[in-house]
């Protein structure tokens, strides 16, 4: 038996809206993000993907519906040291070397003795360790993001697009570290709009408009629509809907 074979999913909404400057960005929205698996989530930019991670997390506002992580409503306390979360924008101090972020990260969340120089690790970053956070590339920067996501061993692992203007070797890196964490018990939420992604993932959420496309395995998704790729998968489900809409 799996370490998450029959436990809760790690996310569940129903009927989740959220209104940001007075705009619904997401509307009724249903989605369940089993627990242990890695779960893509797709879409173009202005799908409502950072919206829906903002209120996994609990720090959007203007959400109603249901929406529970880990068995508990989004924005409980208890999840604060469950939760992973790497916003898009590195939200690291440019003014302290790559450690100093780290410790401090780690004092804040109460993360165990030995924790940075493990996730120094594990994002390729321990050669920048004493490096200033200013002096870093974009790519860099978001790794030092990454690392202080992962630093409490969160059960949940929130990521929107973490990959970004990173290369393909790294790229692999993350995927494979990404995929050990998962084996190791953790749930992955990860965002995305580079559809070659995909294969990496253990089930895939396509988003449009803020509102779920389609959701299941790739091969599930293929199936559906015929398409060699996600890429195709997703431009026959948005033609289907855009012809069920205009009937």
């Amino acid at each position: 038996m799996g370490k998450n074979e029959g436990a809760a999913p790690a996310v569940r909404a129903r009927g989740l809206r959220v209104v940001r400057g007075g705009r619904v960005v997401v509307d009724g929205l249903d989605l369940t993000v089993p627990a242990g698996q890695v779960v893509g989530l797709l879409g173009p930019s202005g799908s409502g993907k950072t919206t829906l991670m903002r209120a996994v997390v609990g720090v959007q506002t203007h959400v109603t519906g249901e929406l529970d992580v880990l068995g508990l409503p989004a924005g409980s306390p208890d999840l604060r040291r469950r939760l992973g979360y790497m916003t898009q924008a590195p939200s690291v101090y440019a003014d302290l070397t790559v450690t100093e972020n780290l410790r401090y990260a780690a004092t804040l969340q109460g993360a165990p003795r030995g924790s940075v120089e493990r996730v120094l690790a594990e994002v390729d970053l321990a050669p920048h360790a004493r490096d200033l956070v200013a002096t870093l590339s974009g790519g860099e920067r978001s790794r030092v993001s990454l690392a202080v996501a992962l630093l409490g061993a969160p059960d949940l692992l929130v990521l929107d697009e973490p990959t970004v203007g990173l290369d393909p070797a790294l790229r692999r890196s993350l995927w494979d570290l990404f995929a050990r964490l998962r084996d190791d018990g953790c749930s992955l939420l990860v965002s995305s709009h580079v559809m070659d992604e995909a294969a990496r993932c253990d089930r895939l959420v396509l988003m449009r408009d803020g509102a779920v496309l389609a959701d299941g395995t790739l091969a599930e998704l293929r199936a559906r629509t015929g398409a060699d790729d996600a890429e195709g998968a997703f431009l026959a489900l948005v033609d289907a809907a855009d012809a069920a809409g205009a009937t």
